[in-house]
């Protein structure tokens, strides 16, 4: 169409422009000024005098990812003052636990993909993206230590223990076709949203909130952490490639038990749990099993139960805010749970 100067203009852009932010974008404004502090203590701390330590470890930390959990950190802090000026830290500190379980899981998990790139070690090799992950971790722990905050370094600390326990866990289940879907929330639980939990709980630490505000940041954390994992898991079904950043169908190429197979094979036929099972676990399963594996998701409606899970955390996580004094700050936090679930459409 033509504009009044009789310019053509697409309605396509004029509606874009017209969007209006997400969540996320907002509340990237919104914490600027401190994810920039963050992001600067990051590439600090990814400094080494071993060349590929460096190289590695900022290939991974360069490659898109959003920053959701140290921003919720520094958003926490915010929410209940400036506090003891120690949010800095703990938001760095989160990213790079987060980022060392990312290198541990591609080498564990066999990936040859990570946020739409070569995962870490298909360039530099297992053991490279193992040892740098321990470094990050190392890393971590160092600038917790330098807030003297013994409570809060207690926090991330035992989150950091639960996620390798979670990650075990998983492992122990991969293939297991006895999983239960109370192993499957055992799961993500440890694995993913321990670290979200810890992340608003030190960051509500930062901002010296009261046991109320902490209780009610940790409680909101845990809850996005969960939605969260479980959009994740709906995602490798239902996601294009090229938009969740690694091949469709990876989850069921390497046996994990994510709650749309547990569903299906509980409720599918024997011809049915045969089609899952003989690509549950197959690293080389085609693209075309996995779309036969998704049709029999779509027939018991496992991805959209799957989602109603997510939908449920998505509102307790929002309703663990409720009790915190309203504010603009409080609503976006709700707004970024419901964008988290809004990935998987």
């Amino acid at each position: 169409m033509a504009n009044q100067d009789g310019v053509v203009v697409s309605v396509l852009t004029q509606t874009k422009q017209q969007e209006s932010p997400s969540a996320i974008d907002r509340l990237l404004t919104q914490t600027h000024a401190d994810m920039a502090r963050v992001n600067t203590l990051i590439l600090e701390r990814a400094n080494s005098h071993v060349d590929m330590v460096p190289e590695l470890a900022r290939y991974l930390i360069d490659s898109g990812g959003k920053r959701l959990r140290p921003m919720l950190t520094v958003a926490a802090a915010a929410l209940f003052g400036s506090g003891k000026g120690h949010a800095i830290n703990f938001a760095a500190a989160v990213e790079f636990m987060h980022n060392a379980t990312l290198l541990h899981d591609d080498v564990v998990d066999e990936s040859d993909m990570r946020r739409g790139k070569p995962a870490a070690r298909m360039i530099w090799g297992n053991q490279a993206s193992v040892l740098v992950g321990d470094f990050l971790l190392g890393q971590a722990f160092m600038m917790m230590v330098e807030t003297r905050d013994i409570e809060a370094l207690g926090v991330l600390a035992a989150a950091a223990a639960a996620m390798a326990e979670g990650e075990v866990f998983q492992l122990a289940k991969t293939g297991d076709l006895a999983t239960s879907a109370e192993d499957y929330a055992e799961v993500i639980r440890a694995k993913t949203a321990t670290l979200f939990q810890a992340a608003c709980e030190v960051g509500a630490m930062a901002g010296e909130a009261d046991e109320a505000g902490r209780t009610a940041l940790r409680a909101y954390g845990l809850e996005l952490g969960n939605a969260f994992q479980l959009v994740d898991d709906v995602l490798d079904y239902r996601g294009e490639t090229g938009t969740i950043g690694k091949n469709r169908g990876d989850d069921l190429r390497e046996g994990k038990m994510t709650l749309p197979v547990i569903l299906a094979l509980a409720e599918g036929n024997e011809a049915e749990q045969k089609i899952i099972t003989s690509a549950l676990g197959d690293a080389e399963a085609s693209d075309e099993q996995v779309r036969a594996v998704v049709t029999i998701m779509e027939r018991y409606n496992t991805l959209g139960r799957t989602m109603d899970k997510a939908h449920f955390h998505a509102r307790a996580a929002a309703d663990a805010l409720s009790p915190l004094p309203q504010s603009a700050l409080r609503d976006l936090l709700a707004d970024v749970v419901e964008f988290s679930v809004s990935r998987a459409y």
